[in-house]
Formats: C-alpha cells, structure tokens, sequence
C-alpha cells in the first residue's frame, strides 16, 4: 500500500521541480539585454553622424556655399530685389496670420478632446490628423474646388468681387489647413497624461473658467504649447506644395519664399536661388534653436517638479 504524501510535501516538491525546470542557464544573464560591445556602440555612432552628415550637414552648407558663390555684394543685391522683398514679407504675414489662428484652433480642440466626451469625439480626433496624411497638393486643390472660379462658392465670389485663389487669402488658407495639426496634437496628449484634478479643485474654490485656464492650465501646458507654436510656424514658413497650386506664381505679389526659390532656380539664377535659400535656412535653423531651448526648459521644469 502506496503511503500518500502530506499535501504541504507535495506542494514543494512541486514548486522545487518546477523552479528547477525553469531556471535559465547561468551563461544566458552575462551582460544586460541593452549593452552592446563597444565596437558595436561605435559602428551605430559613425553610421548615425555619416548619414547626418551626408544628408543634412552638407546640403545645408552647400546652400551657404552657393549664396556667397559670386561674394557678398551680389547677395545682398538679390535680397534687396523688389521680388525678393515681397516674397519674404508674403512669407512672414502668412505665417503670422495662420499661426495664431491654428494656436486658438489647436488650445480649443485640446481642451474639448483632452476634458469632455462627446459624441463624434473619435472622428474629430482623426480629422485633426488628415492634413498630415494626405498631398498638400490635394489640400491646395481643395481651396480651389471650393473657391476657383470655376468652383462651388466661384460665381459668388465674383459677383461679389472678393477673390481667394491666386491671391494672399488662398495662401493664407492653404498654409492654415497643413499646419493646424501640430499645436493640437502636441497638447491633446500632454492635457491627457495630466488629467483635471487641479482644474476642478480650483472650480471648487469658487475660480471662473477663464481664471482656471490662465491660472492652472496654462501654466501647465504652456512649454508644450510653445513646442506646437514653433513647429507650426517652421511649416508654415517652408510649405510649398499646396501654396504653389493656389498662389498662381505672380512675381511680387503671390510668392512665397519656396515659390520664389523655385522661380529663380528654373530662370537660371542660380545665386539668386541660392541667397533666398540661405534666408529660409536662417529662420529655419532660429526655429531649431528655439525648439531646442524650449524642450531643454520643459525638461528641466520636469526635473524640478519630480524633486
């Protein structure tokens, strides 16, 4: 007769077999899964800061280099032209339009993602995102659709003498419709992760709606809202595809900075090309600059808070 075995013996026995089973060799934990040799660490270096330094270092300095080609007075020539000075000034009134609008569209869109359920709250979410899936082209094309003389709202439009397309109205709206995303996406998740304790804490202590965003929210989101600011305003200032197919390229008066670049380029007017470029490479390289002094401050606002 098979004596049975307590059940706290069986229960060990068990747990020691299967503890056996399944310890890992000692040769499988040597090093950490997220070290590598240093032969390894510094193949992934080089290939990093030549890929860099192909693709974005030396196209960046060629620009410079073929500004400054034909030497310092034919530069600032081609920057007092009376071409080139409208379509620098186009650029930045763009700019300066469509960047706040989309700054109150994004903080508006934001707020009711990121604070309130609502039905079609889902589909709103993924239309703030269509700009960056589809053409720019597609989206100047729309604008024309709409606002073309041959469009749904054209005879309106005419009878009323006010014209949108191939005039500063059309680049205004083709540059709003590329770039609203990225004020809004920046800050729907941010308000998200930070929830809304302290907001309702503060509509508890008898705070208005208008002194909890600018007391309690604001401050809060503000560097994230900066970071969408400037992101807005780099594209905004480069775009080129949709402002192309709604500008109609009439020199002085509908050209941006791209549109004109392009223009010099296909006239041969190489230096020329190049001086505009090296203008927008400088305001792109500022964006940079403050994109990176922005993210450098929010990281250390955070490292405070966590201490």
């Amino acid at each position: 007769m098979v004596e049975r075995a307590p059940h706290g013996t069986r229960a060990q026995l068990i747990m020691a077999g299967a503890t056996q089973t399944l310890t890992l060799p000692r040769f499988a934990a040597t090093r950490p899964a997220t070290e590598e040799s240093r032969a390894v660490q510094w193949l992934l270096i080089a290939i990093v800061l030549l890929f860099f330094a192909a693709f974005l270092l030396l196209p960046l300095a060629m620009v410079f280099v073929e500004a400054f080609r034909k030497g310092m007075r034919v530069y600032f020539e081609t920057l007092r032209d009376p071409d080139t000075v409208a379509a620098i000034w186009l650029t930045l009134k763009t700019a300066a339009i469509a960047v706040p609008l989309n700054t109150t569209f994004g903080l508006a869109a934001a707020w009711a993602i990121a604070r309130f359920q609502f039905p079609g709250k889902r589909l709103l979410t993924n239309l703030i995102d269509l700009p960056l899936w589809i053409s720019p082209v597609i989206g100047g094309l729309i604008y024309v659709l709409l606002f073309g003389s041959q469009g749904w709202f054209g005879d309106w439009l005419i009878g009323h003498d006010i014209k949108i397309i191939f005039a500063q109205p059309g680049i205004v709206l083709a540059t709003i419709f590329v770039t609203f995303p990225f004020v809004a996406r920046g800050l729907i998740p941010l308000m998200q992760s930070q929830g809304q304790l302290e907001e309702e804490a503060a509509l508890t202590l008898g705070a208005s709606g208008w002194q909890v965003f600018r007391r309690v929210t604001l401050p809060k989101i503000k560097w994230g809202l900066i970071y969408g600011v400037i992101l807005c305003n780099a594209r905004a200032m480069g775009e080129f595809g949709a402002v192309s197919v709604v500008s109609g390229h009439v020199r002085g008066r509908t050209n941006t900075m791209p549109l004109h670049i392009e223009i010099l380029y296909n006239d041969y007017a190489i230096s020329a090309a190049f001086a505009v470029a090296s203008v927008l490479s400088l305001l792109a390289l500022m964006t940079l600059a403050l994109k990176t002094i922005t993210e450098w401050r929010a990281q250390r606002q955070f490292r405070r808070a966590l201490h």
